[in-house]
This record gives C-alpha cells, structure tokens and sequence, in this order.
C-alpha cells in the first residue's frame, strides 16, 4: 500500500472541497486516513487459502453453521461503508475449519473495496474451492450507506444477498434446514 499517494490523494480532497490543509485540525488528517486505509483495506494481502489452511479431521457429515459474523466493508461505487451480519454454513467432506478461521475468511474479502453481491460469491467460492465441502451457503445482510447518509437516504434499509453451492443448491431441504438454523 502507497501511504504517500493516500496521503495526497486526501490532500487533493480537502482542497477540493474548499478546506484549508494547514488549519490546525486537519494537518494530520492525510496520515490518520492513510493509516486507516492500511486497516480497512487489508485484505487484498491476505488470503482465502491461508484462513482456510489448518484443518480437522472429521467423520461427521452434519451442516456446521455460523451466523451473526459481524463484518465492515466499503462499498466500489462511493468508497463509503457498508456493514452487517452474516452466515456460513457448510456440510464437511471429510475436514473443518476452526470456528474463528470461518470469521477471519470473511475479513480477507471484506477488507476490500465491494459490492456485496460479489463478497457473498467470495466467501462461498473460497469454502468450496479451499475445503471441498459438499455444499456451503452464505447469507448477508447488510446497510449501506451511501443509501442511508447520501442518495435515497433511506437509514436502516437493508440489502439481503444469498449464495447457495454444491448440495445446498441441489437439495432445497438443506436450504430450508439453513434458514431454520438462523432462526435458533
């Protein structure tokens, strides 16, 4: 990540919209954003593969399911963010992840510019290719705010996306199975 070129790029900005760069307030305003980005955006150096590396052996067969993942993430269009809460649910083939590499997979695509359509698609496509379980599902729900604080501003409207891979998408009692689970 180019600090520099985030630092100027904030300084462009502020000038832009009539700010005065040397005012008291905003002299470390370039370097707090350019550190902030380094966070926000830190999954483009992590990885599906090495979340999903350390796994167990197992004989169980049953869906594993994770919900309430809370995640942040910032929208392509307007750079601002977008949050939620999500679900992961799987059906093991032989193998599990530990619980909390399920969160930290979500962050490796979360932390990158989205939309959330395509971050539903990233986690589910990184579960089956990284693990070959028999199926996977993945549901968001989520607020925008370039709906909420800009545009529409329609505060608390929720987008809802879902993906459905491999046995979830072939057997819709294991769908309808998923969103009991949500509901305990």
């Amino acid at each position: 990540m180019d600090q520099n070129k985030i630092k100027e790029g904030v300084k462009l900005i502020l000038e832009g919209i009539g700010e005065d760069v040397t005012r008291e307030g905003l002299l470390d305003t370039p370097d707090r954003i350019a550190r902030m980005y380094e966070e926000i955006a830190a999954g483009y150096t992590d990885s599906a593969a090495t979340q999903l590396a350390k796994r167990f052996h197992v004989d169980n067969t049953d869906i594993v399911l994770e919900k309430d993942i809370h995640f942040y993430s910032m929208c392509e269009h307007h750079m601002l963010p977008f949050y939620g809460e999500l679900a992961i649910a799987y059906i093991p083939n032989g193998e599990v992840v530990g619980l909390s590499k399920m969160a930290r997979l979500v962050e490796v695509y979360a932390r990158r510019l989205q939309l959330q359509e395509r971050l539903t698609n990233e986690i589910a496509d990184a579960f089956m290719n990284e693990l070959k379980p028999k199926g996977v599902m993945v549901l968001i729900r989520a607020e925008h705010m370039c709906m909420t604080m800009r545009g529409i501003k329609k505060p608390g409207a929720k987008t809802v996306t879902v993906v459905k891979r491999g046995a979830f998408l072939e057997d819709d009692k294991l769908a309808d199975t998923f969103y009991k689970m949500l509901e305990a």
